[in-house]
């Protein structure tokens, strides 16, 4: 493979899209940013902007996609690389994978988000030298991704944690933000809920009530995830998770709400909930992605 042999990875998410242009190696060649906007109009901007960048005489081998959800990333899968049903406008039903492919006229690899950002904290992040690292991010939405020895989770279509059933605190009647369940944690404890709940307050860290009720829900997503997958630490990401003092919160949180039934007893907080150490975990993951197909 020599340098004219390029990669590229792509990430589409609810309000933004990035890419990346690169050699194997991974020396950056053009990259860059967008608002999210109707899924023919999007896949334009991110494809050309690619071509753009593509210097002359040079082919593209492999592109990597981590996309939100819900999306099929079972290879086996006729719809594979097709989006499911979502609350996005004119999202559901589109082919993401076959429009990328048809644009860019590469074989194209497609993870949900939070799976490729799972891979890369995994390989290259908070959660190096770990064999098994979930990923958590709590932003517009909540997702979450599994990364196993460097590979991911994909079942039918994807995890979706965002959509475990949280027990309410007492007092809390707070109307969910998901249109699809009444008590699940995205809805109450996501980006969008967590401004609902806060009115005019600017910033959590100065509503020490809603803190401690967020601290509470995303304790009981992280004790689910420790329970059913047994991983070796969870990587906290998003916007949400920045807040002052809340991943420390979740922490004391988690602690109380495992107890010490068995593995839980070993567990250090400190050590098993991790901030996220990448700035764009999900396109560093895409380009892992890209950078093993192009090697196969």
């Amino acid at each position: 493979m020599t340098h004219k042999h390029l990669i590229a990875a792509i990430e589409t998410g609810g309000t933004k899209l990035l890419y990346r242009l690169a050699d194997p190696e991974g020396a950056v060649i053009g990259e860059g940013r967008f608002d999210t906007v109707a899924p023919d109009a999007s896949i334009a901007l991110l494809t050309g902007a690619v071509r753009r960048v593509m210097p002359p005489g040079a082919t593209l081998v492999a592109v990597g996609v981590a996309s939100f959800g819900p999306i099929v990333v079972d290879p086996a899968s006729p719809r594979y690389g097709r989006m499911l049903a979502t609350t996005k406008a004119g999202w559901s039903g589109y082919d993401l994978r076959g429009a990328i492919a048809a644009e860019l006229g590469a074989p194209v690899v497609v993870d949900s988000d939070v799976n490729a950002a799972a891979l890369a904290e995994q390989q290259i992040g908070a959660g190096r030298g770990q064999r098994l690292v979930t990923y958590v991010t709590v932003g517009t939405g909540i997702g979450g991704g599994l990364s196993i020895a460097g590979e991911t989770l994909k079942g039918n279509p994807h995890p979706e944690i965002g959509h475990i059933r949280m027990v309410r605190r007492p007092g809390d009647r707070f109307a969910s933000g998901c249109p699809f369940h009444a008590d699940c944690a995205e809805g109450l404890v996501a980006g969008p809920a967590i401004r609902r709940r806060l009115g005019d307050i600017a910033d959590l860290a100065d509503a020490p009530d809603v803190l401690a009720l967020a601290a509470d829900y995303l304790a009981q997503l992280c004790a689910t995830l420790t329970l059913a997958w047994s991983p070796d630490c969870i990587v906290l990401g998003g916007g949400v998770l920045g807040a002052h003092g809340l991943i420390d919160a979740v922490r004391t949180e988690l602690q109380a709400q495992l107890g010490t039934y068995g593995a839980a007893a070993d567990i250090d907080p400190a050590t098993y909930l991790v901030p996220a150490a990448l700035a764009d975990a999900g396109l560093e993951g895409a380009m892992l992605m890209a950078r093993a197909a192009a090697g196969k």
